[in-house]
């Protein structure tokens, strides 16, 4: 009952904008009355209606589900490396792993837009090397995109496999290896399946953030490439149409939170052994 307090002051923090910003999109604009407080569900119509806001949706969903993917398929295998290193070469590796979440999301996409340029060090270096002959687009393309979010955000799932493995017992692999189990086996059949919901965990928050992200897309993708994030912005800033940028951010945080929820659910019907 201690922390009543806290929580109460936290749901509030929480709730109180997340209402504010649903009845704000539950208003209607003019660019000569602007914002008019009459309650009716046309931004949403408009929305659903219109072509263009499905693209906008689908490239966020789409760059969400690769990051997650890369994220996952980067992130496990380094958790479980580390896991197996010693002192003090875990420390370090870690450092090397984690150190990027002490440095502004900013700093590291503006480091990445430097790379990504037609004169940076990726291009450069690929033309060097006679792979390529002349610089491939980065900038402005959702593979650059992609790139640079799985770069911000991989630490989150290594962090989440890694609280996995902590109770996973070594000595379990080694006696299934002493029963005639191959590495592969060991890892698909003992490993793996205890490191689901690290997995699990670890998709859900890259793939959240990644979603709503808007600092990388607007740096690396700028104005040509719209994710949910920054068509909310200029709604809101440039065009000053607060109802349709507001509903842009609830329709966002429906849609992560269904998506979010569906694959969980998948997920544990499929392994509900280690759930429970």
């Amino acid at each position: 009952m201690l922390s009543a307090p806290g929580l109460a002051l936290f749901a509030v923090l929480l709730l109180v904008p997340l209402v504010m910003t649903f009845l704000l999109s539950l208003n209607s604009f003019s660019f000569y009355g602007g914002i008019e407080n009459v309650w009716q569900l046309g931004n949403y119509a408009d929305i659903i209606a219109d072509s263009y806001f499905h693209e906008v949706f689908l490239r966020t969903f789409r760059i969400a589900a690769v990051v997650t993917l890369l994220c996952a398929l980067f992130g496990a295998p380094e958790a479980y490396i580390l896991r197996r290193m010693t002192s003090p070469w875990r420390g370090l590796c870690l450092l090397i792993v984690l150190g990027p979440l002490l440095i502004s999301v900013v700093s590291r996409t503006l480091g990445w837009a430097l790379l990504f340029g037609s004169t940076g060090l990726v291009n450069q270096g690929l033309m060097a090397l006679g792979l390529i002959a002349t610089p491939i687009e980065f900038m402005y393309t959702e593979t650059g995109v992609i790139i640079a979010l799985t770069h911000v955000l991989v630490p989150f799932m290594v962090l989440s496999v890694w609280a996995s493995l902590q109770r996973l017992d070594p000595q379990v692999e080694n006696a299934a290896l002493s029963l005639g189990a191959g590495p592969l086996t060991v890892m698909r059949r003992v490993v793996l399946p205890q490191i689901v919901p690290g997995i699990l965990s670890g998709s859900i928050i890259v793939f959240a953030l990644a979603a709503s992200a808007f600092a990388t897309p607007a740096i690396i993708g700028g104005r040509r490439l719209k994710v949910a994030a920054t068509l909310a912005y200029d709604e809101f800033l440039n065009t000053l149409n607060w109802p349709l940028g507001a509903t842009v951010a609830v329709l966002l945080l429906i849609a992560n939170a269904v998506i979010i929820v569906g694959c969980n659910r998948l997920v544990e019907r499929r392994y509900k052994q280690v759930f429970e």
